[in-house]
C-alpha cells in the first residue's frame, strides 16, 4: 500500500503531510487524525494475519472517528467503575447505535454495563 492510498481524517494523503506545511499553517490537527477507512483497512490486515481481537478493536476505533471527542470523553468517564449506573450506560449504548451508527462500540458498552452490574461496581440507580 503506497502512502497515497492512506488518507487522513481530512482526506489528505500521507505524502501531503510535512513539517514545512505545519510550520506554514497550511495543516491543522484534522490533517493528522486517522480516518475510519484507514482503521478498517488495518482491521482487515489484522484479521487476515489471525489477530481477531485487534481487528475488533480497530473496527470500534473506526466507528469512534464519527463520534465527537467530547462524547468519547463522557463515555470513557462513564465506563470507569463507580461513576455511573447500569441504565446510564445502556442509554449511552443506545445513543452510540442510533445517533453515531456505532453498533460495535455500543455492544462493548452494553457488555461492560452488564459485567459491572454482575461485579457490583456500578453506582446505584437512584
Amino acid at each position: 500500500m503506497s502512502n497515497d492510498n492512506v488518507r487522513t481524517f481530512s482526506g489528505r494523503t500521507v505524502s501531503e503531510l510535512s513539517i514545512e506545511e505545519v510550520l506554514s499553517g497550511k495543516l491543522t490537527v484534522e490533517d493528522f487524525r486517522i480516518s475510519a477507512e484507514t482503521l478498517r483497512r488495518q482491521a482487515e490486515a489484522a484479521e487476515s494475519a489471525g489477530y481477531r481481537q485487534l481487528a475488533g478493536n480497530l473496527r470500534r476505533a473506526a466507528e469512534m472517528t464519527g463520534i465527537p471527542n467530547q462524547q468519547v470523553l463522557e463515555i470513557y468517564n462513564a465506563l470507569r467503575p463507580g461513576r455511573t449506573n447500569h441504565g446510564h450506560l445502556m442509554t449511552w449504548a443506545d445513543r452510540l447505535e442510533s445517533e453515531y451508527d456505532a453498533p460495535l462500540t455500543a455492544a462493548l458498552v452494553r457488555e461492560a454495563a452488564d459485567a459491572y452490574l454482575e461485579r457490583g461496581v456500578l453506582k446505584s440507580e437512584s
